[in-house]
């Protein structure tokens, strides 16, 4: 079956504007089949997103994820139920432990030089997709993404990378997977089952901290992200 998936959302839990459970509302309400919900350095907002659509008895596939902000940038890891232990900060590390426990990892924005884009280290790593447009970066680094990933002949991934309901489904991917569970599209993605969708135009929004963010920021002392730790456990952000 064919489903519309935006695999890079953020919630209340990082950065977002939106608590996971009304994220999950506006998917349905925007005709998407699946979200992976992808806090900064933390699968806490996925997890309690996938409780929730359980719960809610939503015909929605939420996968866990996180947003993992590495020593190189960042790196979306993709679990069906259950995170990862502990969450290196070494990107080729981060790859070898996620695929020891039966996750994905694709890098975010990966030649974003404004958003932490983890470079050349494309070329380098074990990586099981590629996130080649991402609704909040510059043409540009899109386009060097979907070459990198053509040429390294791993899936592409289309994302909004919200942070607010509205930019939801802004870029998605088709998925062609067997059911409808979080299982059932990582193996998809795995054997290259995805079309990546989206308009072509530019950002969602500028990619630097919006407000809201800016002052959980100076509520919090500091900035928004463990940035500088060296293994994260389950909780991570938070």
């Amino acid at each position: 079956m064919r489903l519309r998936a935006d695999m890079h959302v953020h919630t209340t839990v990082s950065d977002g504007r939106n608590s996971p459970e009304e994220v999950l509302i506006a998917a349905v309400e925007k005709e998407l089949d699946v979200i992976a919900v992808t806090d900064h350095d933390t699968f806490e907002g996925g997890l309690r997103a996938l409780r929730a659509a359980r719960s809610m008895s939503l015909d929605l596939v939420v996968v866990p994820g996180a947003e993992v902000r590495t020593t190189a940038g960042d790196v979306l890891v993709y679990c069906s139920d259950e995170p990862l232990e502990r969450i290196p900060r070494d990107p080729l590390e981060l790859a070898d432990v996620a695929h020891d426990n039966g996750c994905l990892v694709a890098p975010a924005h990966p030649f974003d030089t404004r958003r932490a884009g983890i470079g050349e280290l494309v070329y380098h790593g074990s990586w099981d997709a590629l996130e080649v447009y991402n609704a909040r970066s510059d043409p540009a680094s899109n386009q060097r993404a979907e070459r990198a990933a053509r040429e390294l002949g791993i899936p592409g991934l289309a994302n909004s990378d919200a942070h607010l309901v509205d930019e939801l489904g802004a870029a998605y991917s088709i998925i062609d997977a067997e059911e409808k569970s979080p299982e059932s599209v990582l193996e998809a993605i795995r054997a290259g089952r995805v079309k990546p969708v989206h308009s072509g135009a530019g950002r969602t929004s500028a990619p630097h901290p919006p407000p809201w963010e800016l002052g959980r920021r100076a509520r919090r002392g500091g900035p928004s992200r463990l940035d500088y730790l060296e293994d994260l456990g389950p909780g991570g952000w938070l």
